[in-house]
Formats: structure tokens, C-alpha cells, sequence
């Protein structure tokens, strides 16, 4: 009793910023009121950049960033479109475009490599047609080779270095089982990574070759396509078939489980997804690939809908040409903010 009557004699006598100071510097067993502070000023968002010929774009984190395809009814690229040629609806409300560029935007691009044992036939084809894939890069793009393995494997890191890519290419050889989801998932992680901390606007694709089915992820593949939508990452498939599909006893094709992925990662995404039936056609299918990077249009709009709430948005883009297609993202999660850490009540400790 008498050491709590010091205690508080104590309190009384230094005043309020002694009694903070005795606060803070006990342990907590006892609680007092929480201590209310003055609210600190919001820290302004962070910016993003690219030069796009006409100057310096700079956008918050809020940009939802979009590269889309624009072709005519024969599939032959439209070009030479302009900002006010698009119109992009969110939820089927238009937004307001605050980026637009139809080149000059460069690209990191991975390349994701199936090294499976059941590619140890290909790989001599497979380095040619990756290595022809590679050297397409324009200065200033970015490359990352990745292997695809019981693990997934980054054979080149990310970087400018299209001669080191290639040789990592050549080096690589076929063993062990396919775990292609989990390849992918952690590819998508790790571009978005360095968008974050690059800070700059960059085209952003995945180039996936596989030539079977998933046999060793523990990713599953609803978890893979939550997160392609959700990172605006155009995801290229590529899935060799066999010249004889399986076929069931009522004569239809057996339902392939690696074809449906491919088709929907690369359609979430605003890709394609293309089923050579044989090794040879890679390199082509690789050139088709080339093209449509090259012909993409990069937009970017900050949402009207201030909400984030986790669902899903719509997102449709039209452009003011007759006959035009165009292809892009899905939409994306509106991914709720970091919740705010409630302040802790002070406690004191008070030994008898």
C-alpha cells in the first residue's frame, strides 16, 4: 500500500509529461486510458513514370492499368489510334482516361519454360525458338527466363541482358515433374514486386510453354487466376498437343484440365493462348506473339468508384472505329486497404 501511494505522489508531482514518461517506460500488467495523439498528415501517394514521347506521365498507386489489342475482322491489327479514340467502362460507368500510349512504353517480359523430363525430345527445338523470342526485345524492355520443374527455377533475372537470357536459354535442360501453376504464381509475385519498387510505368507480360498438365504444384489453379486477374499482367500460353487427342467412348475429345488453364489464364488477362501440334510450330507461334506486343495500346484510368471492398470490377474497353475488336484484362479486385492498427491502451506494472 505504501509503495502505491509513492507511485502516485510520484505522478502528481512530475505532471503530465513525467506521468507519459512513467507510462511508456513499464510493463504492462495494469490498464490505464488510452493515450489520444493528434492525427498525423496524410503521406502523399507514391508516383509512377514513363516517358511517352510528349513528356513525363506520373500516376498515384490507384492507376488501373490496362494494355489492350485493337484488330479488325480479319484479325489485322488497328493502328494509329489516339486517346480520344477509346472509351474504357468500369462496371458500366466510363471513366475518365489519365494515360494513354501507343508506343514508347517498354516491357518486362518472362519467359517460362517447360524443363520437365516429358520435354527431354524438344528442348533443342524449344531453345531455338525461345532464344528467336528473346532477341525480338526492343532497348529498353526487360527479360527473366524461368524454368519450369518440380520447383520453379529463375534462370535469368530480370534485366536488360538479352545475350546473358539467351545463353541461360541454351543451358537449359529437361528432368524431373511439372509444376507449372506454382512457376507462374510465383512469376506474377515477383513482377509485381518490382512494380512496386521500380515505380515506373512498364508493359508487363508471361510468356508460359508447357506441354501437359500441372503434376507437382501445391498452388492451386483458382488461386493462380485470382491473382493473374487481380495483376493486369498479360499471361501468353502456350500447350503442346499431342496429334492424337485422347478420345472417350462416346467419341467426343477427353476434357483436358491444362487446356481449360491455358484458355482462361490468357483470357483473364487480355492475352491468347495458342495448341501447337507440333514442336516446329513454336517459333511461330512465338512470332505471333512478337506482334502483339508490339501493337498494344497502354491505358490507364483512376477508378470513380472509391470503394474497396474486395469485388470483383468489370472492365470494357470500346474504341471509335467500325469493325474493331479489342481485347484486354478481365476487370480487377478492388483489394480493400490495410486495416488501421487500433491503439493499444497504456498498462502499468506496480510491484508490492
Amino acid at each position: 500500500m505504501k509503495v502505491v501511494i509513492a507511485v502516485l505522489s510520484c505522478l502528481m508531482c512530475c505532471g503530465e509529461a513525467g506521468a507519459q514518461a512513467l507510462l511508456h517506460s513499464t510493463d504492462s500488467t495494469t490498464e490505464l486510458p488510452p493515450v489520444v495523439t493528434a492525427p498525423a498528415p496524410p503521406t502523399p501517394a507514391p508516383t509512377r513514370s514513363v516517358d511517352t514521347g510528349s513528356g513525363i506521365f506520373r500516376s498515384g498507386v490507384d492507376l488501373v492499368s490496362l494494355k489492350g489489342i485493337v484488330s479488325d475482322e480479319k484479325d489485322n491489327f488497328v493502328t494509329g489510334l489516339h486517346q480520344k479514340d477509346f472509351a474504357v467502362f468500369e462496371d458500366g460507368v466510363q471513366q475518365d482516361l489519365s494515360f494513354f500510349a501507343a508506343a514508347n512504353v517498354p516491357l518486362d517480359l518472362a519467359i517460362l519454360l517447360d524443363t520437365s523430363s516429358s520435354m527431354s525430345d524438344k528442348m533443342t527445338t524449344v531453345h531455338q525458338a525461345a532464344i528467336g523470342f528473346a532477341s525480338r526485345l526492343r532497348q529498353g524492355d526487360r527479360i527473366m527466363v524461368v524454368g519450369i520443374k518440380d520447383t520453379t527455377r529463375t534462370l535469368h533475372p530480370l534485366d536488360t541482358d538479352v545475350g546473358g537470357a539467351s545463353e541461360a536459354i541454351r543451358r537449359a535442360t529437361a528432368s524431373g515433374s511439372t509444376a507449372l501453376y506454382n512457376a507462374v504464381y510465383t512469376t506474377v509475385k515477383q513482377m509485381e514486386k518490382v512494380r512496386a519498387v521500380d515505380g515506373e510505368v512498364r508493359r508487363q507480360a508471361i510468356a508460359v510453354l508447357t506441354d501437359g498438365d500441372d503434376t507437382a504444384s501445391l498452388v492451386t489453379f483458382d488461386d493462380l487466376l485470382a491473382l493473374s486477374k487481380q495483376a493486369g499482367i498479360a499471361i501468353y500460353t502456350i500447350a503442346l498437343k499431342s496429334q492424337y487427342p485422347g478420345i472417350s467412348l462416346s467419341g467426343r475429345k477427353q476434357f483436358s484440365e491444362s487446356e481449360f488453364a491455358m484458355k482462361a489464364l490468357a483470357l483473364e488477362t487480355g492475352a491468347r493462348s495458342f495448341f501447337p501440334t507440333d514442336i516446329s510450330q513454336l517459333a511461330g507461334v512465338y512470332d505471333q506473339i512478337t506482334q502483339e506486343l508490339s501493337n498494344q495500346y497502354a491505358i490507364g484510368y483512376t477508378s470513380k468508384n472509391p470503394k474497396r471492398d474486395g469485388a470483383f470490377r468489370r472492365i470494357v474497353v470500346r474504341v471509335a472505329e467500325s469493325n474493331a475488336r479489342t481485347r484486354t484484362r478481365s476487370g480487377y479486385l478492388a483489394t480493400p486497404e490495410p486495416a488501421q492498427a487500433t491503439p493499444q491502451p497504456a498498462k502499468l506494472s506496480l510491484d508490492r
